[in-house]
């Protein structure tokens, strides 16, 4: 009969206990309800005062972290309701302790998230530089907690840790307005270099896709075997798109300039001589005897 009276008494004894707990939870619930609204407010409010700054990356960032930290701090707040006898002082060193180990558990994706944290304050490049980060190259998409999107010159998508981009060299190419393009000419010794330098120039002034201010430069550069080189040198806007066009037009146009002034555009020159080891062989005598 005890026996038979043990597992009743056990489930009185829960039912009791939910009751006498029930008034927290439903406070606990209603509570964090409102920590959930305040976190989705408090979010909202941060992405809008940063989108009004034209950082909206940054904003996303940091309402992301303003949404969990008031979410973290709800349920902190929950347990102390429902469990009154949990002291806040132990709640915060446990989740100290928590933090140390989840921390070594997702060391790279913090090491990311803080990463693009500095990335977006410090704002080395923004959405739409193009920038070279090792061996990739392209337009920047977009900068995300855990990495950074870039689109490259043939249309594919490379996602690079913002880690990697923060600790490596990255090169921003639309930093500046212009960039400086160049290109190494060769002409014949016989030519008159000053002569090919004006002619040059003056091809170059014709060009749409070069900028006046930085002027276009054309530099007796280099002795070679065969010719001497001329280095021209010459600034466009700085995207891609700019450089490439620009450098299609600057040879046609030298090519052109250059051929109708008469000035010669030689190519190199190889003397092969072919050593006939037949003939050389011949003056060897070979013999034997025979015993």
């Amino acid at each position: 009969m005890t026996d038979a009276s043990e597992p009743v008494g056990l489930i009185a004894s829960y039912v009791q206990g939910f009751f006498w707990i029930l008034p927290n939870l439903i406070v606990a619930l209603v509570v964090l309800v409102v920590f959930i609204l305040t976190a989705w407010l408090a979010g909202g409010a941060v992405v809008s005062v940063f989108r009004h700054r034209n950082r909206p990356d940054l904003g996303r960032l940091l309402g992301g972290f303003a949404r969990w930290l008031v979410v973290v701090l709800g349920l902190l707040v929950v347990c102390a309701i429902v469990f009154p006898s949990v002291k806040p002082v132990d709640l915060l060193a446990t989740l100290g302790i928590g933090s140390v180990a989840v921390g070594f558990a997702f060391k790279d994706i913090l090491q990311n998230w803080l990463s693009g944290l500095l990335i977006l304050y410090r704002q080395p490049f923004r959405r739409g530089d193009q920038i070279r980060s090792g061996d990739f190259e392209g337009t920047v998409e977009a900068i995300e907690p855990r990495a950074t999107l870039i689109r490259t010159y043939d249309g594919q998508r490379v996602v690079i840790p913002n880690a990697d981009i923060y600790t490596r060299a990255v090169t921003v190419r639309t930093a500046f307005e212009t960039r400086r393009s160049q290109y190494d000419v060769g002409i014949g010794y016989g030519d008159d270099v000053e002569q090919a330098c004006k002619v040059i120039l003056g091809a170059l002034g014709k060009s749409d896709a070069i900028v006046a201010e930085p002027a276009p430069e054309a530099l007796p550069w280099e002795l070679a075997p065969s010719t001497v080189v001329i280095r021209v040198r010459w600034w466009t806007k700085s995207r891609r798109d700019n450089v490439v066009q620009s450098q299609a037009q600057v040879i046609v146009a030298l090519k052109r300039a250059l051929t109708d002034a008469g000035i010669d555009l030689p190519y190199p020159t190889r003397m092969v001589m072919i050593h006939d080891q037949a003939k050389a062989g011949g003056a060897h005598q070979w013999g034997g005897s025979s015993g």
